[in-house]
């Protein structure tokens, strides 16, 4: 999916559901699978909850990089995810191939001090084709598909809108 160009694409992802719903003008363009925190919603620094609220994409990290391709400290690595390399580092939050980091919009909320998004490094980011989707388990970030990654980083730009619902 391409970009549309339009800076009226926003992004929806809803918590219940899990799942992320790339928007323009009230139409929805794409529907993904994701996973988010295994210990719920919250915006609390070292909670491992996924935070709510408007958020938006402050920086985008990974173009051009290979599906797969390992990222630590938002850098690539050089090493292609595989099922080798998970068994080798069972202990390892896997962030794969793009990284949307995320920043809040809402001082007090998820916006500086001990509640900011930004500060507590929450990524919509790819994760092996292993991991389950649909279902939270994530350590506070939003999972996707390596694939479905790719195809969201294509269609939004920095500063593209996010909300994070119930």
């Amino acid at each position: 999916m391409a970009h549309t160009g339009s800076s009226t694409v926003t992004i929806e992802i809803s918590l219940r559901r899990q799942r992320l719903s790339l928007r323009e003008v009230g139409r929805v363009l794409a529907k993904y699978p994701v996973s988010t925190s295994r210990y719920g919603p919250g915006e609390q620094s070292g909670s491992l909850c996924t935070p709510r609220g408007r958020h938006v994409i402050r920086a985008m990290i990974g173009a051009g990089l290979p599906a797969g391709a390992v990222l630590r400290g938002r850098r690539p690595t050089g090493e292609i995810c595989s099922p080798l390399l998970i068994a080798a580092h069972p202990e390892r939050d896997w962030i794969l191939t793009r990284i949307l980091w995320l920043s809040g919009c809402e001082p007090g909320r998820n916006r500086l001090g001990s509640a900011d998004t930004m500060r507590r490094y929450i990524y919509i980011h790819g994760t092996p084709d292993s991991e389950v989707m649909g279902v939270p388990f994530s350590h506070g970030c939003i999972r996707m598909r390596n694939a479905d990654v790719m195809e969201l980083f294509s269609a939004v730009t920095a500063g593209t809108p996010v909300d994070i619902v119930p």
